[in-house]
């Protein structure tokens, strides 16, 4: 609304640019004292057409004018009013009055338009969390800037002082003032790049945004440019722009962060906190691109320097150490034309209790993706603990099309235009990683390589085990396999006692009477297990010991057996599929909207794993049948479980990531237990066929199936190397 003052006593208020709201006619004005303002509303009117009173009422725009005539000594206290004919035409738009006391009241509505300083914080407020939020931005905006070299100082946490300097390609003074406008951006132009955005920032917020909650100074200098800019910034208000002789490249040094904004400032965690989370971002920014290098000071204390590599195994040494590095395996990376994949992931059984080091980069950004999660957590199936997390350091590269990186204030999340094909294809690539590993992971089980020599040593006392040795006194556990029953079909039926049902291949026990015969066969049998592996005997009747070329080497007999009896049940679900046994009484079940859905998506999956489920009304399902080795006496409650433990890996249900979760459970009640005394040949034969299993490294429940405990860590214990 807008308010035009023609003289002491009259007022023409106008809304917009259009709408005059207070009109009147030429003889209003002949009673007043002075014909200049008639002139002046006359040259108005000829300006803005006149409008009735309905259409300023329909424009909503009404105003509510209240007068009170007050009588005074020494004035006429008369209203003069208007003509008839103007009274009746505009008795609600314009009033003259000598000396009238009157109030104008507006009504005013509930929206209001922000002022810029406050929209300012607010956007701030999306984009700066904590000071790590700071370092981030401004990493980002180096290595958008090509920098080779990026310097990070911090004091307090961050809280005092965080300092940004790197050697990238600097501005002039209008870049630089045009960068600290809310969006205003050199990495798009229209929207149809934001279609495809390949750099790490592109919103133009968050020079402005952090600006607004800090004292800022920005100095930067072109290569080629004489003289650089200053500019200083105290809240969003720009104090200083000045020229400056800095290096080229920028500095960007943020001061007192949120000391206009005490709500925000007091939400802050201690220094060591914050301090800890900038170390984590500036991890993620150097894992993502080792080519740059990186250095950050902290209370004048240097805490990282680490120099530009090559190759991504150089900097995960220097960020994590050695040790590390070497239980990481190298990701093989699939023929696909649409998602390239790289880098590395932990071995089978290294895993950790929180997320902090499965790191994944998508074209170079660090992200995190409840979609990628999940696909890791497939492809280490059966290979890890339950409630662990496993070590990656995993690199997505696909074409910016693909990806929206819009889609997070803080670019944390992206979206996939293919997430089940991105899924699937993380999931296949962990899988062949691993198995690829396989081959590697053998190579410690082999036997070290004697030196041979003429002259006769002193014989070292076998400490095997011997199978001439006569066991009567223990009742020995020999190792079961999954035979076929009479009809053909896989044997999954379990009968009572510890042992498995089904035709089991058996060792024969040694006999008094052919002593010489078994130790024969025995030796042959060493001979040529040696070449592998040499077994040195069994400790607490639960771990097998064996000596290989780098130190020693513990298998737990009880996981190996379970890995080993997993594979094998597995593979021939999948050659003969699931025998299924009918429920006496059919079983029916609710379930909530979403996982009737997710169930109505998996029928078949679920049917082909030996479940008879059916739907049987709105949200409602009829259970009848299921696997033949399960042993379940609440089929609904089962099933529920079995919705909550799949629905996290995806949109839809694996059939062999559901059989494999019965399979795991059946297979641990079978396996060899501790306490079940082993005689040599089982346990040679135990070893071998663990060494002939897709996945060796761990039983299904994700624990490791050996360890080994190297010369030089022994040489260690006993003081013999320092």
């Amino acid at each position: 609304m807008y308010a035009i003052a023609l003289d002491y006593r009259i007022a023409v208020f106008a809304l917009g640019e259009r709408h005059l709201v207070m009109q009147t006619g030429t003889a209003a004005f002949a009673h007043l004292y002075s014909q200049a303002p008639a002139r002046l509303f006359r040259s108005l009117r000829e300006q803005i057409p006149e409008l009735p009173n309905s259409v300023v009422r329909d424009v909503n725009h009404y105003l509510k004018i209240r007068l009170r005539h007050t009588k005074s000594k020494g004035r006429e206290g008369a209203l003069r009013r208007l003509d008839a004919a103007a009274r009746r035409r505009y008795h609600r738009i314009f009033f003259a009055i000598p000396d009238p006391e009157f109030t104008i009241r507006h009504k005013m509505g509930r929206i209001r338009l922000l002022s810029e300083t406050v929209a300012s914080q607010v956007a701030a407020g999306e984009v700066v969390e904590r000071p790590a939020s700071v370092v981030k931005e401004l990493v980002e905006n180096s290595l958008d800037a090509s920098a080779r070299k990026i310097d990070i100082v911090i004091r307090r946490g961050g809280i005092s002082l965080v300092r940004v300097i790197d050697d990238g390609c600097g501005m002039d003074r209008d870049d630089a003032l045009l960068s600290l406008e809310r969006h205003a951006t050199s990495k798009i132009r229209s929207a149809a790049d934001l279609q495809a955005v390949a750099t790490l920032g592109f919103r133009g917020e968050a020079l402005p945004s952090i600006a607004s909650v800090s004292r800022f100074r920005l100095t930067t200098r072109e290569a080629r440019a004489i003289a650089g800019t200053e500019i200083i910034v105290n809240g969003g208000k720009i104090e200083i722009v000045r020229d400056g002789g800095e290096a080229p490249g920028t500095q960007v040094e943020v001061r007192s962060l949120f000391y206009n904004l005490p709500a925000r400032r007091k939400f802050l965690r201690s220094e060591s906190t914050e301090s800890r989370n900038i170390e984590h971002q500036l991890h993620l920014q150097a894992i993502g691109h080792p080519q740059i290098a990186f250095s950050l000071l902290r209370d004048d204390r240097m805490l990282l320097q680490l120099p530009a590599t090559v190759r991504l195994s150089d900097r995960i040494r220097d960020l994590y150490g050695a040790e590390l590095l070497q239980r990481l395996v190298e990701v093989s990376d699939l023929a696909s034309s649409k998602i390239r994949i790289s880098g590395f992931i932990g071995q089978a059984g290294l895993s950790r209790q929180t997320r902090s080091q499965q790191l994944v980069f998508v074209n170079g950004r660090a992200i995190e993706s409840s979609l990628i999660t999940g696909a890791i957590r497939e492809g280490y199936h059966t290979a890890l603990m339950k409630g662990q997390y496993p070590v990656t350091f995993l690199f997505l590269e696909l074409d910016p099309k693909a990806v929206d990186v819009n889609a997070h204030p803080a670019k944390r999340e992206v979206r996939f235009h293919d997430p089940n094909g991105v899924r699937e294809t993380i999931v296949r690539c962990i899988q062949q990683t691993l198995e690829t590993a396989r081959a590697e992971w053998q190579e410690k089980f082999r036997a070290p390589v004697r030196p041979s020599t003429d002259v006769p040593a002193k014989p070292a006392p076998d400490l095997t085990l011997r199978p001439e040795v006569s066991a009567s006194q223990y009742t020995h556990r020999e190792l079961p396999h999954l035979g076929t029953s009479a009809s053909g079909g896989v044997d999954f039926m379990r009968a009572p006692g510890p042992e498995i049902v089904g035709q089991a291949h058996r060792l024969p026990r040694p006999d008094p009477g052919s002593a010489n015969k078994a130790l024969a066969l025995q030796r042959n049998s060493r001979k040529a297990a040696q070449q592998q592996f040499e077994i040195i005997g069994v400790l607490s009747k639960l771990y097998v010991l064996m000596e290989s070329a780098d130190g020693l080497v513990l298998v737990d007999q009880h996981a190996a057996h379970e890995r080993i009896l997993f594979e094998e049940l597995r593979r021939r679900m999948e050659e003969q599929g699931v025998p299924t046994q009918k429920l006496l009484l059919p079983q029916t079940f609710d379930v909530p909207p979403r996982d009737a859905d997710w169930i109505e998506r998996n029928l078949s999956t679920l049917q082909r794993v030996g479940i008879g489920i059916e739907s049987f009304g709105p949200d409602n399902f009829k259970i009848d049948s299921l696997p033949s080795f399960l042993s379940v006496s609440d089929a609904a409650q089962f099933m529920r479980k079995v919705i909550d433990d799949l629905k996290g890996t995806g949109n839809s249900a694996s059939a062999m990531r559901l059989g494999e979760e019965m399979i795991a459970k059946t297979v641990c009640r079978h396996a060899v237990k501790a306490n079940d005394p082993l005689r040599y040949p089982e346990v040679e034969k135990l070893i071998r066929d663990l060494l002939d299993c897709d996945l060796p490294y761990c039983c299904p429940h994700g624990r490791p199936t050996m360890i080994q405990i190297s010369l030089a860590e022994l040489e260690k214990k006993f003081g013999r190397k320092l």
